[in-house]
């Protein structure tokens, strides 16, 4: 039986991400002096995007604590990785805090003066107010993390499993407490870009659609290492259709909670709330929710049915790919037409190019300090035997 494993070289994707993400962050310097609204927006959406794929790896993390499973022992080390990238995400939240008078209409006083629901909402929609929730928010995820990727380190080095029981307890009021952080910054980013706008679902869509991005992320990293030491001995066909049955639940329920807040909002018909659905169903952002709901919805819902295909890795990372750009896209449609602005920019394709270059090079540095498998875990052997017991048949 396999009991030791190397920490993979990964310095090749580090540097070829690197400088992605440096020339990346280049060009949208010369934007940012050219256009700094644009900038800002662009540079959200691009902040958005990753910052998702960190956070909901977290949950992802906790829940395969909770329910156990192979699926979740033989992505852990992944979703670990990018939950140690929380550091570097809140380092670069720095921008979004000194470009918020280009993007928060409640940093403007004559804005808030013109507009009675904005002026309620002012002892709230406070710059230094908005900055110690962010912290908070940042402070709470780092703290889990932190304490889930150093007792799973720790297992692997001592093997006791007082460790496996200290994740296990930790992540179910992790998971609690991770929704509500993820509820509050998705109304503080995001729902105040449109102050006089409000959803009461709009921190559970963001919920799934940031464990949706995290998950078709992690399929796509786990498609390709498998094929590589030591996951060519452990992870099997059967790991990916669990991977693909959790993709296939996660696609159903953000497009569960984007419509429901559709219906919702459009059956109330109340003029405070379709005034966020009214610009993003005519012209170009018509069409493309149609995009959305076929390519992000439909197609992946169809293909995620087939079990030979989420058995298969090539044919699986296909879907989550599809998945991670129409996310791109759905953050789009989200959250730019709240800036009023008619036209498109190369900002906006650059940014999330660039922001993913600096994600995936300091992803890369903590995937390959630690072994892909943690091999001291309870589960290791039971997982093999399933293995063995499957590739049998």
């Amino acid at each position: 039986m396999i009991r030791s494993f190397n920490p993979p070289n990964l310095s090749r994707v580090q540097s070829r991400a690197l400088i992605v993400g440096v020339v990346g962050l280049v060009l949208m310097l010369v934007g940012a002096f050219t256009n700094r609204h644009q900038f800002f927006q662009s540079y959200l959406l691009g902040f958005t995007f990753w910052t998702g794929i960190a956070v909901g790896s977290l949950a992802l993390l906790m829940l395969q604590h909770l329910t156990g499973g192979g699926w979740g022992l033989v992505i852990r080390r992944v979703l670990e990785a990018s939950t140690r990238t929380l550091p570097l995400m809140l380092a670069l939240f720095i921008p979004i805090v000194l470009g918020a008078h280009y993007l928060y209409r409640w940093m403007d006083p004559a804005e808030v003066a013109a507009s009675p629901a904005i002026l309620f909402k002012s002892g709230y929609l406070k710059l230094s107010f908005f900055i110690v929730r962010a912290v908070v928010y940042f402070a709470s995820w780092m703290g889990l993390a932190f304490f889930l990727n150093r007792w799973s380190l720790q297992q692997d080095r001592t093997g006791e499993r007082v460790y496996t029981k200290n994740m296990r307890v930790l992540s179910a009021p992790g998971l609690v407490l991770l929704v509500f952080a993820i509820t509050f910054a998705s109304v503080d980013w995001y729902m105040s870009l449109e102050p006089e706008w409000f959803s009461t679902i709009f921190g559970l869509l963001f919920l799934a659609a940031w464990s949706l991005s995290a998950l078709a992320f992690t399929i796509a990293v786990m498609a390709a290492l498998a094929p590589v030491e030591p996951l060519n001995q452990i992870v099997a066909p059967l790991h990916f259709h669990d991977l693909g049955k959790l993709l296939l639940a996660l696609v159903m329920l953000w497009a569960y909670f984007a419509f429901s807040q559709f219906l919702i909002t459009w059956s109330g018909n109340l003029p405070e709330e379709i005034r966020y659905y009214l610009p993003r169903m005519h012209a170009g952002w018509g069409v493309m929710i149609i995009t959305i709901g076929i390519l992000h919805f439909a197609a992946p819902f169809l293909f995620l049915l087939s079990r030979s295909l989420k058995r298969n890795p090539r044919k699986l990372v296909f879907v989550a790919l599809l998945v991670l750009v129409m996310r791109v896209i759905d953050l789009y449609w989200v959250l730019i037409p709240a800036f009023k602005i008619p036209y498109f920019s190369w900002m906006y394709i650059v940014s999330p190019i660039a922001i993913g270059g600096i994600w995936l090079w300091f992803f890369a540095w903590q995937l390959g300090k630690r072994p892909l498998i943690p091999i001291n875990d309870p589960q290791f052997e039971s997982v093999m035997e399933q293995q063995h017991e499957h590739a049998g048949h």
